[in-house]
C-alpha cells in the first residue's frame, strides 16, 4: 500500500509518500502495556491475544536537497526463525509479520513508483528495531542517520541480547550518529537535517533508548513522524506505555514534549503503526489536545 501527499513550502513543492512493507500483529499487552518493567514485558510476550494487522509505514520525502526516507520496514524473510538469543522466539510469536514477498520490500515499492533506492540521500532511522531497519540493504548510496544513544544500545552482543538484529545489518554498516546538540524550546535538543531548516530530528526516547522523531515544518503545520513514540495518537493522548518500553519515565517525558510541541503549533501526528495516520497526512489533520485523556 502506498499514499502520496503534496505540500508547497516557500517556492518549491515537497511530495510525501507513505509505503507499508507488509503488516504486523502484536499482542494486546504489547500495544498497551500494564505494570512495571520487566513484568510488563513478560505480559507482552505471554499474551495470546493478537491485534488486527497493523501497518509498517515508511515515509519518503521528496525534498529539493534530496530524497529522505524515514525507516525501511521489514524484509521478505522477516519471520525467519531467530535462534539466538533464545527469547527472540517469544518475540516472534508475539509479533508475527505478514509480507507477501520481495515485491513488498521498500526497495521494490520505491522502484514501482518511479524512484531508485540509489538516489536516496538520507535514510533516517527512528530506531533500530527489526521492523524499522529491515530494508537497509536497499540503499547503497544513502547516509544513514541514527541517534548515538540508539546505536550504543543496539550494537554488539549486548544489543543482540536486547533484541536488536544487528547481525542482519550489511557489512560495514556505519551510520552517522547524532547527539541533538542544537537548542530546542521543547525537546532535549534537536538536529537540523536540511539546509532549508525544514526537516529536523528530535529525541523521543522511551520505546527504545535512542528513539528519535522527525519533524517536517510546513507553512502552516508541522508533520511529526513519530516512529514508535506511541503506536497510535489515542495512546499518545492517554500517555499509555507500550509493552516493550524499558524506560517508562523517558517515554512519558517524550509524550509530554510531543503534546507541548503540538500545543504551540498545529501538528499532524504520524506514528509508524497506525492506519489512521494515512488519512491524517492526506487531510493535514492536526492533533487535537481537547480529546486528551
Amino acid at each position: 500500500m502506498t499514499y502520496h501527499s503534496i505540500y508547497r513550502k516557500r517556492d518549491f513543492i515537497i511530495n510525501i509518500h507513505a509505503f507499508t512493507t507488509g503488516t504486523v500483529r502484536i499482542t494486546h499487552s504489547w500495544l498497551r502495556g500494564t505494570g512495571s518493567y520487566p513484568l510488563r514485558l513478560a505480559r507482552t510476550l505471554s499474551d495470546p491475544r493478537l491485534t488486527e494487522p497493523l501497518p509498517i509505514w515508511c515515509f519518503l520525502i521528496e525534498h529539493p536537497e534530496g530524497l529522505i526516507l524515514i525507516d525501511t520496514g521489514i524484509p521478505a524473510d522477516a519471520n525467519k526463525p531467530i535462534r539466538f538469543p533464545p527469547h527472540m522466539r517469544l518475540t516472534q510469536r508475539a509479533a508475527p509479520f505478514q509480507i507477501s514477498g520481495a515485491d513488498q520490500e521498500i526497495g521494490a515499492q520505491l522502484r514501482a513508483h518511479g524512484f531508485s533506492p540509489d538516489d536516496v540521500r538520507w535514510v533516517v532511522l527512528t530506531h533500530l528495531h527489526q521492523d524499522h531497519e529491515g530494508g537497509l540493504f536497499h540503499f547503497p548510496n544513502a547516509e544513514f542517520i541514527v541517534a548515538r544513544a540508539e546505536w550504543q544500545a543496539a550494537a554488539g552482543l549486548i544489543g543482540r541480547m536486547g533484541g536488536y538484529l544487528n547481525t542482519r545489518w550489511f557489512k560495514n554498516f556505519a551510520p552517522t550518529l547524532i547527539d541533538f546538540n542544537e537548542d530546542d524550546a521543547v525537546f532535549a535538543g534537536r538536529h537540523t537535517l536540511t539546509q532549508a531548516g525544514d526537516v529536523m530530528l528530535v529525541p523521543t526516547p522511551g520505546h527504545s533508548k535512542g528513539h528519535l522523531s522527525v519533524i517536517v515544518q510546513e507553512d502552516k503545520n508541522a508533520l511529526l513522524f513519530a516512529g514508535d513514540a506511541s503506536y497510535t495518537q489515542d495512546l499518545l493522548l492517554a500517555d499509555a506505555l507500550d509493552g516493550v518500553s524499558q524506560d517508562a519515565p523517558a517515554a512519558r517525558r517524550s509524550h509530554q514534549q510531543i503534546l507541548t510541541f503540538a500545543a504551540q503549533q498545529p501538528t499532524v501526528y504520524l506514528p509508524s503503526h497506525e492506519w489512521a495516520a494515512q488519512g491524517r497526512l492526506e487531510r493535514r489533520e492536526p492533533l487535537s489536545l481537547e480529546t486528551k485523556a
